[in-house]
């Protein structure tokens, strides 16, 4: 990145000295320009503090989104996430509308095994009722992300993942107002649309912006049309106090094509098994944020915000065996089922840290409490139209389902980081959760009897973290913290007719441990961290043969406790040859041995099989990214190599497929993606090959929504952006 230093001052202390000479001895020397050029950095750590939150001894990554060579108007997650080792990517939607990661072993399934958040503020749709994040932000309003490891949940809550927050990008407040558009075309019709406005005026700074984004999708009938709008205010009332208020909203229409038996995907898998399946979710995101400055060793931040919307869905739910034809009886389609969910979850949470002086050093103590009120109001198995379009409505039976869950929850946190000595610092912590959940309602296919009234939830966590600076840039890390996962809505009333659940879940309950060595020296900079996830009650799903329907269905329980040993290795080695010319290379890799310690399960109505020494489903043992990049001045080529290991879809390790290709072994996959950036002055061009060699892959067979069989990953597609900033 080419910046160019001013050198008034130094003209101004020339003229001064000219000045005092004689006339006719002024000389005149004209001085060369001076640049400064210096590498454009997409990946680094979070400070040791950040709004109220410590960070010492935590395996975290900061991910520079504009500084990426990568897909951002579709969010292709392997290309962003690339040089966070590790990361698991569930790719069953290529058009960016939702982002579907995980680490360490974990579902990928929206990001639900983490704590979401945007600047801050949850976007989990509801934390004990669906805890998945519909909200969907476009890449192009993301400044940066920040990913914190499982070690770091005592600050942040229930998810074993981590914390995964997206920044939103600042206004320029040099001026009072500034412009930028970016727009795309790619393959598979591709459109996309991203204008937004900011500045700042007197103590006032905005930013606003509007997405829209269209594809026609690689598979048939898989149309997608997105859109997503934001506005955000901060007035700095004093240079000690301010305050932030913003509202986001995204929606997005997913025409659904359907699951594919693995007969279907290798005679050709752009075909889909549904044209008549519809998903929407519209998700409105207001928030107030207080900031203020009590003195310079204590910041206070306090933050009010809901997360309010709709998840609804029209679809022919059958497994892919099952064809959606014209019924002979009626002349026309079966009647599609609608399920609509209903989100209303209010937070607020308050954040004290303050600094201490002890034994000679600054100690850090970070204070924090959090209160939600949740009611998840789901309305499912309507019978909906025999039509082909979007259309929810339902006939005059009602809804199968019309129950409410309604949380509410209250939680303590401490963390205190007691800087031993000038390169030692340990951090212990603790965080108390005390809530309860409330079902009312009906179903049509329960007694009311049997239907839970109430699940109290209440965890007493622990954890510690340190850190020990070995010499400027390189420091070692560990930690250890526990972490708790709830039964959710879906665990305890099944969404489809061919699930059912265990009457006697039980919250997952174990921790994360690991520790690691970064740093940097002169060209190479580093990560290498082991890692052990305990998972105990883990919730999953079984096949079992049901005799009073005839048929096969997915049994929702606790499928046994299980462990995750791992390695995760980051390294990025950079080469100049001159001033504008340069080089680097990295590799991304994690290791993964993730097995049941032991259970047993039922596989049908009268037999059991022990699933000890199992791989977990859906893990892979190898996932490894590498890249490439030159840099040429202006212009910046990168190319990515990206291996997942093969996996299995159930815990008794399925091999061969099931004839409707909802279990079985998931093949390993490579993809090599190319993309190419020339950034000159306010201008940015793109142009991406992604799946160059068109590979034909899947990454998981779901067990739940969209469908239980298999989902083709895009093919080879073809991105061009170009951006201008004014």
């Amino acid at each position: 990145m080419k910046r160019r230093t001013s050198l008034s001052a130094v003209f101004g202390m020339l003229s001064v000295m000219a000045w005092s000479q004689k006339m006719d001895s002024i000389t005149t020397q004209n001085l060369r320009e001076v640049s400064i050029k210096v590498l454009r950095e997409d990946i680094s750590t979070l400070p040791q503090t950040d709004n109220g939150f410590l960070w010492t001894g935590k395996k975290s990554e900061v991910i520079r989104v504009q500084n990426l060579d990568a897909n951002i108007a579709e969010k292709t997650p392997r290309q962003i996430f690339a040089k966070v080792p590790g990361v698991f990517v569930y790719d069953m939607d290529g058009a960016g509308n939702q982002t579907n990661i995980s680490t360490r072993g974990l579902d990928p399934h929206r990001g639900w095994e983490f704590n979401i958040r945007t600047d801050g503020i949850i976007t989990n749709s509801d934390i004990y009722g669906y805890p998945a994040s519909h909200f969907s932000l476009p890449m192009e309003a993301i400044g940066r992300i920040e990913l914190v490891r499982g070690t770091g949940a005592l600050q942040y809550g229930a998810q074993f993942g981590g914390m995964l927050n997206y920044v939103l990008k600042q206004p320029d407040t040099t001026r009072a107002i500034s412009l930028e558009s970016i727009n795309s075309i790619g393959s598979y019709g591709l459109i996309s649309a991203y204008n937004a406005i900011g500045g700042k005026v007197g103590k006032l700074q905005y930013y606003a912006y509007f997405s829209k984004r269209a594809s026609a999708g690689y598979r048939d009938n898989s149309r997608s049309d997105y859109n997503s709008q934001g506005m955000m205010l901060t007035y700095h009332v004093s240079p000690i106090f301010s305050l932030n208020a913003a509202l986001l909203r995204s929606n997005y229409i997913y025409q659904i094509p359907g699951p594919l038996t693995d007969s279907m995907f290798y005679e050709n898998p752009r075909q889909s098994s549904r044209a008549r399946n519809y998903f929407n979710p519209e998700i409105w995101l207001p928030s107030l944020t207080a900031k203020w400055e009590i003195s310079p060793r204590t910041q206070l931040r306090w933050t009010v915000s809901a997360v309010v919307g709709d998840r609804r869905s029209v679809m022919f739910d059958r497994l892919a065996t099952v064809a959606d034809t014209i019924n002979a009886l009626t002349n026309g389609y079966n009647p599609r089922q609608v399920d609509l969910d209903g989100f209303n979850s209010y937070t607020t949470e308050c954040r004290l840290l303050h600094q201490y002086a002890m034994v000679g050093h600054t100690s850090l103590l970070s204070l924090g409490i959090q209160y939600f009120n949740n009611d998840l109001h789901r309305r499912q198995q309507g019978k909906g139209t025999t039509g082909t379009d979007f259309d929810l409505q339902i006939s005059q039976n009602g809804w199968g389902r019309d129950l409410h869950l309604k949380s509410n929850n209250i939680s303590f946190s401490l963390e205190n980081k007691f800087q031993l000595t000038n390169r030692i610092a340990v951090s212990p912590g603790m965080r108390y959760e005390s809530g309860i959940s409330r079902l009312s309602g009906s179903t049509s296919y329960y007694d009311p009897i049997e239907l839970t009234n109430a699940i109290e939830h209440k965890f007493p966590l622990l954890g510690v973290n340190a850190a020990f600076d070995i010499r400027q840039s390189q420091v070692l890390y560990a930690g250890w913290s526990q972490a708790y996962r709830p039964v959710i809505f879906k665990d305890i009333i099944p969404a489809t007719a061919y699930e059912r659940s265990d009457k006697n879940l039980r919250d997952a309950f174990g921790y994360n441990a690991e520790l690691g060595w970064r740093g940097k020296k002169t060209h190479l900079m580093w990560d290498i961290s082991a890692f052990t996830l305990r998972y105990n009650n883990r919730l999953g799903s079984i096949t079992q043969f049901d005799s009073n329907i005839d048929t096969f269905v997915l049994f929702r329980t606790n499928i046994g406790d299980s462990r995750t040993h791992g390695l995760e290795l980051f390294a990025e080695y950079e080469y100049r040859f001159s001033e504008k010319y340069h080089m680097s290379f990295f590799t991304s890799t994690a290791y993964f041995n993730a097995r049941y310690l032991g259970d047993s399960l039922r596989i049908n109505n009268r037999q059991n099989a022990s699933i000890k020494g199992n791989h977990v489903e859906g893990v892979p043992g190898w996932i490894s990214r590498n890249g490439i990049n030159f840099t040429f001045d202006n212009l910046s080529v990168s190319f990515l190599y990206s291996y997942t290991g093969s996996t299995f879809s159930d815990p008794f390790n399925t091999t061969l497929p099931s004839i409707s290709g909802a279990t079985g072994k998931v093949p390993a996959y490579g993809l090599l993606d190319a993309h190419a950036t020339y950034r000159i002055r306010n201008i940015v061009c793109r142009i991406g090959l992604n799946n160059a060699t068109n590979k034909h892959y899947f990454t998981k067979r779901p067990t739940f929504y969209p469908g239980p069989g298999v989902w083709p990953s895009d093919g080879r597609s073809l991105v061009c952006s170009v951006s201008i900033k004014i």
